[in-house]
């Protein structure tokens, strides 16, 4: 997730970075109080009740539950959020046939990327995830981008928590080399297979839970 500026310190934004540590997910909440908008991107179901306790503290009404893609290393916590919490929408921003939300945002579908972009204080942030992605693609979405634009990961898992889009172009040990060593170097990754994705998957299709009442129009 990218801002198109440093954050400023308007009391009109408000910028939360939260963490769930088994699956080293980041959840970020934004709000933009002048315009009563709140959104809460990639809740996972084991920190619902986390997040919910800031909300309140904070004194917000969320609006909108979103996630980035169908994540295959936890469950969101999106349905949960939708029934504890009366009126919230779940938005998909990488949508998927089948899969259920209130608001299923296919004309953000771009090749090789999918995103939104959500105005919070004036500053626009794109919600993005990549898929099967080349370098060409990152270089003509997010390379474009001002050198200081704020870089907010999904995960980390080296405690890393932001970055700009200039560290990126030349730092990062993938996005430096040309697209042809970017493509081999993505198809030897020789990952192991996910532990949560046969639980994940399936449940993240229904919103994270089997029975979550819809609110769509």
């Amino acid at each position: 997730m990218g801002s198109s500026s440093s954050f400023s310190s308007s009391s009109k934004l408000l910028f939360r970075q939260l963490f769930e540590k088994e699956s080293s997910t980041f959840t970020y909440l934004l709000a933009d109080v002048s315009h009563q908008l709140w959104y809460l991107i990639d809740p996972v179901d084991k920190t619902v009740d986390r997040d919910l306790q800031l909300i309140d503290e904070l004194g917000l009404k969320l609006i909108y539950a979103m996630n980035t893609h169908v994540h295959a290393d936890h469950v969101t916590g999106t349905g949960l959020l939708k029934t504890k919490l009366p009126g919230v929408k779940s938005v998909c921003v990488t949508y998927v046939t089948g899969e259920e939300a209130d608001q299923p945002n296919q004309e953000w579908l771009l090749p090789g990327m999918l995103y939104s972009s959500v105005v919070v204080g004036g500053l626009t942030f794109r919600v993005e995830a990549l898929i099967n992605s080349t370098s060409l693609y990152i270089h003509r979405q997010i390379f474009t981008l001002p050198e200081d634009t704020l870089i907010y990961p999904a995960h980390d898992y080296k405690g890393f928590e932001v970055s700009t889009v200039g560290e990126e172009m030349q730092h990062n040990p993938r996005l430096t080399k040309d697209k042809e060593t970017f493509k081999t170097i993505m198809s030897n990754l020789n990952l192991s297979y996910p532990k949560m994705i046969d639980v994940a998957v399936p449940a993240n299709m229904v919103c994270g839970l089997q029975d979550v009442p819809s609110q769509a129009n």
